[in-house]
């Protein structure tokens, strides 16, 4: 009988551990650009929601925008201003219930309402920054800082710097230093800004980089780059030596946001995930990895006092009016820049 007992409690053991192999969790498929996310985050959601992350990373908002137009879905992505501008007005998103994002007040006020979605129905904040020129003070004199963006074009650093491999960051840098609009649609401004990216070319060998630069400025390998603030915050962090600047004829001042597509497939999770990307503590943990600017007001006033003490990357600059953000560009005018920058590669 103890036998027959206990072939049985085996028999029910076995179909219950069955029963529940077959069970799938729910899962929730985010496209995020890559080294911007404390992944330690990934497997605490997962834990806490009972679910799965499939996370994947872009290296710039094209890329991200040519996958999701060939029909890849996702649920959750995390583009920059002008991209989402670009993703509404083609119908790629859905609205985001923020009655469902308890941490929402938590939010900056002063980084909500911009214009690629001024009434804050598709976008939650998730970091924000600028772009400006890091620089090492043993090498660059500060009387050249004072040159801004045409620092970029002086023969006494020639081989000396890096150029962030970007078709809208080079554009902007180029018709910032000429005096124009970086959201410009006049052909004559985007001509001109190429021919200055052209002669910087002849003048000094600029180097187009993307993440490697981090480790490059870190080590000291060239005396100057154009970076993202969160990236200065942290290289400044390891090489006490340099230093970043915003230059006064203005820069790109950019938000990246949290965003559901129309087409996402567990919209409760990805609320969630949004809400739990929010919280005080992991948006704590997110920004002192990654190194950007937190969305979180008093996460971003903690870093200032702590992590990021005296390294003025954190803090981007506020209410400049030279500051731009990138707005949607027209067909003609994204044709012609892409043509430009084919050229300006090719040289």
């Amino acid at each position: 009988m103890k036998k027959l007992l206990s072939l049985l409690i085996a028999a029910v053991l076995v179909l219950t551990c069955f029963a529940g192999c077959g069970e799938e969790k729910p899962t929730l498929k985010v496209y995020n650009a890559g080294e911007y996310m404390d992944m330690n985050l990934k497997s605490k959601f997962e834990k806490e929601y009972n679910c799965s992350i499939i996370y994947e990373t872009f290296d710039s908002n094209e890329t991200m925008y040519t996958k999701i137009q060939s029909g890849e879905s996702y649920d959750i992505l995390i583009p920059s201003d002008y991209m989402v501008e670009r993703l509404i007005k083609e119908d790629y998103l859905q609205p985001i219930d923020k009655s469902l994002i308890t941490n929402m007040d938590a939010v900056i006020p002063d980084i909500l309402g911009k214009d690629y979605d001024p009434e804050g129905e598709y976008t939650v904040p998730y970091f924000w920054g600028s772009v400006g020129i890091l620089y090492d003070t043993t090498v660059v004199d500060e009387a050249d800082v004072k040159e801004g963006w045409d620092l970029l074009l002086n023969e006494k650093y020639s081989d000396e710097i890096y150029m962030y491999d970007s078709e809208r960051d080079s554009f902007m840098i180029a018709l910032k230093a000429l005096g124009y609009s970086m959201n410009t649609d006049n052909p004559d401004e985007l001509n001109a800004a190429y021919e200055w990216l052209i002669n910087q070319k002849a003048k000094v060998n600029p180097v187009y980089v993307g993440d490697e630069v981090i480790d490059n400025m870190i080590s000291g390998n060239k005396a100057i780059a154009i970076v993202y603030s969160g990236d200065a915050s942290y290289i400044m962090t390891e090489n006490p030596d340099l230093n970043y600047t915003m230059p006064d004829q203005g820069t790109n001042i950019w938000y990246d946001s949290m965003v559901i597509t129309k087409n996402c497939q567990n919209t409760d999770l990805a609320h969630k995930f949004i809400d739990f990307m929010l919280r005080e503590e992991n948006a704590l943990s997110n920004t002192e990895v990654v190194g950007y600017s937190s969305s979180v007001k008093s996460v971003f006033e903690t870093m200032q006092k702590d992590v990021y003490a005296g390294i003025g990357a954190y803090v981007p600059r506020t209410d400049y009016e030279k500051d731009e953000v990138f707005r949607y560009q027209s067909p003609e005018t994204k044709k012609l820049c892409a043509e430009l920058w084919t050229k300006v590669k090719s040289k």
